[in-house]
């Protein structure tokens, strides 16, 4: 019985806050337009269904390309930041000064210059951008000096060291990278529509939520709160599949170690 208890804890948890914001919704007869009962926010996303569903597709489509661009360009640098530390010194402070700007003064001035799909994957390509490349770059850097130079007295190159070394015991960092990435670049691409939605441009959930917020449909604004939140969670559920899928027989081997 505790092992069941341990086991569905959170979803047993997510029930009776469930259960008692409904109870509360009814018994002190809030109204919907302040806050909306559960049952009503879920009769909303059955209602309105298609329309969320698309807007989430877009949403979600958006951050998994700038993910995508993210982890190629992230680990590329982190690569050639590796093999030449003065291109790390060149190149990595403007990397720092792009990820410490705050994203919301960034996404109207690449609206401007965008249009506003490229610009949610500009957002959210800059947001996911760093982490994976310093992650990259630490676990690149942290190989067994050890087995460096073992590499080196048996004649490898320093590509090989960097290719068939380094790259491979950096993989577990590299993965932390994505899974923090893949969490940021939804919200890049969530800022970034909000930012469109200002502007009365838009197709992704953001954008629903800025027209459900003018038009004081605040379960409209739940419902798509809701479908962002289990984006974001499905989305962390896939990278850490990958990354138990890919790593597995490594982490394995370690803890036989």
């Amino acid at each position: 019985m505790s092992a069941f208890f341990a086991r569905f804890a959170p979803l047993l948890a997510l029930a009776a806050l469930l259960i008692l914001w409904e109870a509360a919704t009814r018994y002190f007869a809030i109204p919907p337009a302040q806050l909306p009962a559960p049952s009503a926010i879920f009769g909303t996303l059955i209602a309105n269904a298609p329309l969320l569903v698309a807007a989430t597709w877009t949403t979600l489509s958006e951050a998994l390309q700038a993910l995508a661009l993210a982890a190629v360009g992230g680990l590329a640098l982190a690569l050639l930041f590796v093999w030449s530390p003065w291109l790390e010194r060149t190149f990595l402070p403007l990397a720092i000064a792009l990820q410490v700007t705050p994203l919301i003064a960034i996404a109207p001035l690449l609206l401007i210059y965008l249009e506003p799909s490229r610009a949610v994957l500009a957002c959210a390509f800059l947001v996911a951008f760093f982490p994976i490349l310093s992650n990259a770059s630490a676990g690149l850097k942290a190989a067994d000096r050890g087995l460096i130079e073992l590499f080196r007295l048996k004649g490898a190159s320093r590509g090989k060291i960097l290719l068939l070394l380094r790259l491979p015991s950096a993989l577990p960092q590299i993965f932390t990278g994505l899974r923090i990435g893949g969490g940021l670049a939804l919200i890049g691409a969530v800022a970034a529509e909000l930012a469109a939605g200002s502007a009365g441009r838009g197709e992704g959930l953001a954008f629903r939520i800025v027209e459900a917020g003018y038009r004081l449909k605040i379960p409209l604004m739940f419902a798509a709160v809701t479908l962002l939140c289990l984006s974001g969670m499905a989305l962390y559920g896939a990278l850490a599949a990958l990354d138990h899928f890919m790593l597995r027989r490594w982490r394995d081997d370690k803890l036989s170690f």
